[in-house]
């Protein structure tokens, strides 16, 4: 009688019939091994739970001129969802960025999905990383940006500068605040 071990248990079992399920085959056990390290490597990137890595919360920004909101720069990565001027201000990896708050198809509010740890449209799916890159989707372009600036430990929102990732690729991707 040979002895092996079952992959859904560390008691060894003395052959395939007195443990039905138990043995795994080859390829499904280094299918658990590489979901297994895929989800490491997603833990390890967020640094913790998706919905801990990337608070979200909700406040309007102070006029500072005539269409330019200033926001205060999140403490850590996260996103600040203004909905009267309809702006998303988010850090990712020490960067700061000032979207629109519409999806780019068909201008729907996007919405935070916590738990894939992504902006989503709500009428047709598309999604869109934290610093609003294309993920997939009916959208055909990235989340639109607006120009910002720096002062102090505020962010400036130019809301009459809106840049599309597909007409204008340098300034969308120049509009962003290293910090």
């Amino acid at each position: 009688m040979s002895r092996f071990l079952s992959v859904r248990s560390s008691e060894p079992v003395s052959d395939a019939s007195s443990c039905e399920g138990c043995a795994t085959s080859r390829r499904e056990f280094l299918g658990r091994i590489s979901l297994g390290a895929l989800a490491a490597a997603v833990s390890l990137e967020l640094g913790a739970s998706g919905a801990d890595a990337f608070p979200i919360t909700f406040a309007e920004g102070t006029q500072v001129a005539a269409n330019q909101r200033s926001y205060p720069i999140p403490a850590t990565d996260g996103a600040t969802i203004d909905k009267t001027d309809e702006v998303i201000v988010a850090r990712v990896h020490q960067q700061v960025f000032a979207f629109n708050l519409a999806c780019p198809h068909e201008n729907t509010a996007l919405r935070w999905r916590a738990e894939d740890v992504r902006f989503q449209c709500p009428r047709h799916g598309s999604k869109y990383q934290p610093d609003g890159t294309f993920i997939s989707g009916r959208a055909t372009r990235n989340m639109d940006r607006f120009a910002v600036q720096r002062s102090g430990d505020t962010i400036v929102v130019d809301l009459n500068r809106l840049f599309r990732s597909d007409q204008q690729a340098a300034q969308w991707a120049s509009a962003v605040v290293a910090v």
